[in-house]
């Protein structure tokens, strides 16, 4: 079934899997839709049936409006590993172009029912009705849900029709292609052109399947009887490890689906199915024979926000009748944001983050079943905006914590924008005044190993309506025996006890230190909670992850710059700089640093370079940051000779933060500089340290180096065990030795157009390696006569294994274009060709920064660039005065290099074997 799939492709060539037929999974059948880059962009669309994928190229793409029938011209049969390729076909492969997984998932026959629990009878069923010209069929994707069908034309046996069926998920107004980003890597085709690329070490299993997440068990579908909780944390904090959703104010309810029939429990195991009919009827459609949710029932205000003042109003009506009305008039919405069993498999033991791309899958939203997106943005700036909209804050879940039903888990954390808490009601002090004939305050407790403890009282946040109500409930529950278990402080208040029956969620100031909570205001009764669940909450907040200085962050340094920039603004030889609270001294700031250039612009000077450096500093402290920094210090200008410097003869200032390492070449400890803020940058241009050179190893072991030691000192073989001996980058500094003939004899060779023309066919020629390896690989100019190719690499592997990985791709093209690349040290050997140096790939030898200024006349910098953009700028476009345009208008292409990092264990293995 595969034999034109292979006849048409070489497997040396390209990276696309070799047609080996493979195992079918147990369960759900798969579909896949790649969009693809090649002669014109199209979409294919693949069904497994059989143990291939059955594929059809849709030019246009899939559409959800039913009106339009989107031609799909079907072709050759792909084995099922295809489903998961990602990456760039080479030119003069067949289909040469660029491929994401654009969208992935389940599908079932669905004329006459759903088979999602029996693959068997799904996929005889598919086979059967595509033998026949036409499948009906339900998909449970991320972008393409609900039924649709393949039909095929009189027209020709390869021409069938794509169509959206009418009803769930079909929507005439949205262009769902206009969802670019891949559901595997979240790339784009553009990212794919530009050179980040996804990392294939990172996809396990086929994309969608259920039966291949980490931890998810075959298990009959049961009712959890109580969902998972969070605990308090005391304020919001960022960490890479967490997910962060919005808190809705709302009745938390687990969803069980099992063959169309719905049961709803809220949080203390109440059936409250009867109280919901319009969510239980849209429920019961979810295309699963078995399914469990968790999310919040929730009632919206006239802002569109949780009102659960709404939501008590139907909250416990029993009449049909009345339910019927109040869903017309107080309609309520489901948000899920949990998927703990789908047909047949429990999930509670998968990571949240793989358990909520499943959800996001198989979930069918409607009008008032919906999930609950996470907010996209770090978790402090999540919690400031769901503060500004209005809600009670946000819940922090960590993406890799497993479902602990019934729990409170240090695991989820919910951060509000008011302290509040539940508490039992023990009883109610006397009232006077208005409220002689209610109560005055309520008497809270929370349980402790079983016994009721006294938190306070409240006597505030009710109206007398709440009051009058509340009374007459607590009259049902007076009782002679005092539930806490010690005697409350209450003086000589009289009070009235009663059966802890009742929840009331209060908010409050904060607790004091005899353990009473201070300026307690009423909120409401929780009738889904159960008193005995009722603790103590804890607050103290997880250790963060992230302790990034505030200049790390672009939106809070923008007032610091602006400052720096106004006491900048005179002619004064030196002044002494406020900056983010630091004192800092420049002298000679007029100082010529560049001398004036032929075109006529006046000299550069040091003042110059602090402003360059402060313009710049929100985009390039996150690439300095945490990695040791060798100086190049020119104290005479650019003319005037330069030294590099690693150590500090005096003590720096106090904001300049230091890193003590052990240094094979002086055989001992050194301190080494970083550059964590923005004080260090400015205090850097003080001394004329034009030149930026990090490492290309950093300290911090965050996100993936927890394995590796952070002992830098002492000695080699601790070196060696460190962060510091594992890079970020795999990188190529390619220099063209291709002389303007103006050069003195012995001098490098100058910038000139031919050079400049070579090293940009090389570059080019560099990445068509890298992406038949599946390595991203990210561009920017010297700021000199060459380019720099970094490509970031999970840290797995010391500086030795990425220069001899470097060295296997560098000869490899050496090899292949002789007469254009050198590896040559001897510099008398380079002429005429572009030396590709990898030997830079060495511990403590540095590369010149992302945007740091170079010794050119023209004052250029190295500037990040686009590979569309090679070959259309020329570097001295690229200038501490132009640099910062430039980013105000593109920003940093940099940004996620750390994001898309990859493993090269395939690489290794495949270059060992046969070369890249």
């Amino acid at each position: 079934m595969l034999d034109r799939y292979g006849h048409k492709r070489d497997f040396d060539q390209t990276g696309e899997p070799p047609p080996r037929p493979a195992k079918a999974a147990q369960r759900t059948l798969l579909f896949v839709v790649q969009k693809h880059a090649a002669r014109s962009l199209h979409y294919d669309f693949r069904l497994e049936v059989d143990g291939v994928l059955k594929s059809w190229a849709v030019p246009k793409g899939p559409s959800l409006d039913p009106g339009e029938k989107r031609l799909a011209m079907q072709v050759e049969d792909h084995p099922l590993e295809y489903a998961s390729f990602e990456g760039v076909i080479p030119k003069g492969s067949y289909g040469a172009g660029q491929v994401i997984v654009w969208d992935a998932g389940t599908y079932s026959p669905d004329e006459g029912g759903l088979s999602f629990h029996d693959r068997d009878e799904a996929e005889a069923r598919a086979a059967r009705e595509l033998a026949t010209g036409k499948l009906s069929l339900t998909l449970r994707g991320h972008k393409l849900k609900g039924s649709w069908t393949l039909v095929q034309t009189k027209r020709s046996p390869t021409d069938w029709l794509l169509i959206k069926h009418k009803g769930d998920f079909a929507d005439a107004e949205r262009d769902v292609r206009a969802e670019e980003r891949s559901v595997l890597s979240g790339l784009t085709i553009d990212d794919l052109k530009e050179g980040r690329l996804p990392d294939p070490s990172r996809q396990t299993g086929l994309p969608g399947r259920i039966d291949d997440l980490a931890g998810a068990r075959r298990g009959l579908l049961t009712k959890r009887a109580r969902p998972m909780l969070a605990e308090l944390a005391a304020g919001p904090f960022s960490d890479p490890r967490w997910l962060f959703e919005p808190k809705l104010d709302g009745l938390r309810a687990l969803a069980f689906i099992r063959d169309g029939q719905v049961t709803l429990l809220s949080r203390n195991a109440n059936d409250i199915t009867a109280q919901y009919p319009a969510l239980v009827g849209e429920l019961s459609a979810q295309p699963a024979a078995q399914m469990a949710l968790d999310g919040e029932i929730v009632a919206l205000d006239e802002q569109g926000l949780p009102s659960f003042q709404r939501l008590q109003q139907r909250m416990h009506l029993t009449r049909p009748a009345d339910i019927r009305r109040q869903d017309t008039e107080v309609p309520v919405l489901y948000y899920v944001f949990d998927l703990l069993h789908l047909d047949g498999f429990d999930l509670a033991k998968v990571p949240l983050s793989l358990r909520q791309a499943a959800l996001a899958q198989a979930l069918l939203p409607s009008p008032l079943v919906r999930y609950l997106d996470q907010i996209d943005a770090d978790g402090e700036e999540a919690y400031r905006q769901a503060v500004k909209l209005g809600l009670e804050g946000v819940v922090a879940k960590r993406r890799d914590s497993a479902y602990e039903a019934g729990k409170r888990s240090r695991a989820w954390l919910k951060i509000k924008d008011v302290l509040s808490a539940e508490f039992v009601v023990g009883g109610y002090s006397q009232g006077s005044g208005e409220r002689a004939s209610t109560f005055g305050a309520l008497l809270l407790g929370y349980y402790d190993d079983g016994r009721l403890l006294y938190a306070g009282n409240v006597g505030s946040g009710f109206d007398q309506a709440g009051l009058t109500e509340l009374h007459r409930r607590l009259q049902k529950l007076r009782s002679d025996r005092r539930p806490f278990a010690e005697e409350p402080p209450l003086g000589k208040t009289k009070a009235t006890w009663v059966r802890p029956h009742l929840v009331a969620e209060v908010k409050f100031a904060q607790w004091t230190r005899d353990g009473r909570l201070r300026a307690p205001v009423f909120l409401r009764l929780r009738e889904e909670i159960e008193p005995r669940d009722v603790r103590r909450p804890r607050s103290p907040q997880p250790a963060s992850q992230n302790d990034d200085p505030p200049s790390s962050f672009p939106g809070r340094m923008a007032d610091a710059v602006a400052n720096v920039l106004a006491q900048l603004d005179n002619t004064r030889q030196g002044l002494t700089l406020s900056v983010e609270g630091h004192k800092l001294s420049l002298t000679n700031l007029n100082k010529a640093l560049w001398p004036p250039d032929m075109s006529g612009h006046s000299a550069v000077t040091k003042r110059d370079l602090v402003a360059y450096f402060a313009r710049v500093a929100s985009h390039v402290l996150p690439h300095l940051k945490d990695r040791p920094l060798t100086l190049t210090r020119y104290t005479n200008g650019i003319g005037g000779g330069h030294f590099y410097q690693k150590h500090w003869q005096y003590p720096p200032p106090s904001f300049v933060e230091k890193v003590r390492l052990y240094s094979s070449h002086t055989e001992g400890d050194q301190e080494y500089m970083v550059v964590n803020n923005l004080p260090t940058l400015l205090w850097l241009a003080q001394f004329a340290d034009i030149e930026l050179h990090p490492w290309l190893s950093r300290t911090n072991p965050r996100p993936d180096a927890g394995h590796l030691s952070t002992d830098f000192a002492g000695s080699k073989e601790n070196i060696e065990r460190s962060t510091l001996n594992y890079p970020d980058f795999m990188v190529f500094d390619l220099d063209p030795y291709i002389y303007s003939g103006k050069e003195k004899t012995g001098d490098e060779p100058e910038l000139n157009r031919k050079a400049w023309t070579k090293v940009c066919e090389v570059a080019l020629r560099l990445k068509e390696i890298l992406d038949q390896l599946s390595l991203s690989s990210f561009l920017k100019t010297s700021g000199r006569t060459g380019l720099h190719i970094y490509v970031p690499v999970l840290r797995q592997y010391d500086y030795d294994v990425i220069r001899h990985s470097s060295t296997l791709i560098a000869d490899f093209l050496r090899r292949r274009y002789p007469d254009d690349i050198t590896l040559e040290w001897a510099v008398s050997k380079r002429s005429g060709k572009v030396f590709l140096d990898q030997n830079q790939n060495t511990r403590g030898k540095t590369l010149a920064s992302i945007y740091s200024p170079r010794p050119l006349p023209e004052a250029t910098v190295s500037m990040p660039i686009t590979w569309d953009e090679l070959g259309r700028v020329y570097p001295t476009d690229f200038t501490i005065f132009t640099a910062p345009e430039r980013l105000a208008a593109v920003g940093d292409l940099w940004a996620d290099i750390l994001a898309v990092k990859h493993d090269l264990e395939g690489l290794l293995a495949r270059a060992e074997t046969k070369g890249p």
